[in-house]
């Protein structure tokens, strides 16, 4: 057992701060989780035990990465700020099932990660963290872009963002990133988070997002993912633009192009009138499948 048992205190996490000489840094986006209550709900909602190997993006000084270890059998924490390896060091050297790594998740390798630092790389790789605001989007589009199947993604993010994630059709959240969790996971918002429990005080509220793998299979299914990714991209482009005028800025603007354009979008019942945000994830894969076919895509 560490010696500091309560690392995510209000009390302990200045102490360690002052300690080093360290401050929050706005370009790491860091807000320090100062409440062990909600740290330990993050591992519970993770539902993480000693059976699975998980990996934390973005420890800081270890709070979370101290209920993680001792609920898991192994946790690899990324962290990018090499001023907080030394930290890490110190917070977390009572704990023999923890490796920090001083990497960028965005650049990192992740299927060699896996088995490379885990002992046995068989087991449920689950991924928690407290996400910086800034970059929670091109962590989860990096993640499940990755070939590695998730046992489940859990991790706190600016409330907004979470609200997307778990939007439905016709919202003015639902957009690009709540279909591309969709294709691949089943979101739930788990709980909120106060702004005033970090330190310092974002201006935001959060949320803990679970993510766990599709329980009901797709029933149509693209001829090919990442064309389905990008092609939805380019339909939620101009948000306040209809579909048929972000499909033309993907696809192209000829009479050829918009004759079949027409065909298609009347045969799948689809008005190129809508916006974007009115398609579901089976329209726009059904969508996607027929332009291929027309040798549009």
């Amino acid at each position: 057992m560490s010696e500091l048992t309560q690392i995510g205190s209000r009390k302990t996490t200045r102490s360690i701060l002052n300690e080093y000489g360290l401050h929050a840094k706005k370009g790491f986006g860091q807000n320090f989780l100062t409440d062990p209550a909600i740290l330990q709900r993050i591992v519970e909602a993770a539902e993480v035990t000693d059976a699975d190997n998980v990996i934390e993006i973005g420890p800081g000084i270890g709070a979370l990465t101290e209920k993680l270890a001792q609920a898991a059998g192994q946790v690899v924490a990324v962290e990018i700020d090499q001023d907080l390896i030394p930290v890490l060091e110190k917070t977390l050297a009572a704990y023999d099932n923890v490796t920090v790594i001083n990497q960028d998740i965005l650049r990192a390798n992740l299927p060699e990660l896996i088995q490379q630092q885990f002992t046995d790389p068989t087991k449920p790789i689950k991924v928690v963290a407290n996400l910086p605001y800034y970059i929670t989007s091109p962590i989860l589009m990096n993640l499940l872009a990755s070939p590695v199947e998730w046992s489940s993604i859990t991790v706190m993010m600016q409330k907004e963002v979470a609200q997307r994630l778990t939007a439905k059709p016709g919202t003015k959240q639902y957009g690009a990133l709540t279909l591309a969790i969709e294709y691949q996971m089943d979101a739930e918002v788990a709980f909120n988070v106060s702004r005033h429990s970090f330190i310092p005080a974002p201006n935001v509220d959060s949320a803990v997002v679970v993510l766990k793998q599709r329980q009901q299979p797709l029933t149509t299914k693209p001829f090919d993912k990442q064309k389905l990714m990008g092609f939805i991209r380019g339909c939620f482009a101009h948000r306040r633009k209809s579909l048929w005028n972000n499909l033309q800025s993907v696809i192209g603007k000829d009479a050829n192009i918009k004759a079949k354009m027409t065909k298609v979008l009347e045969e799948n019942e689809i008005s190129p009138q809508l916006r974007p945000e009115k398609l579901t994830l089976a329209q726009f894969i059904n969508l996607l499948n027929a332009l291929h076919q027309e040798k549009l895509i």
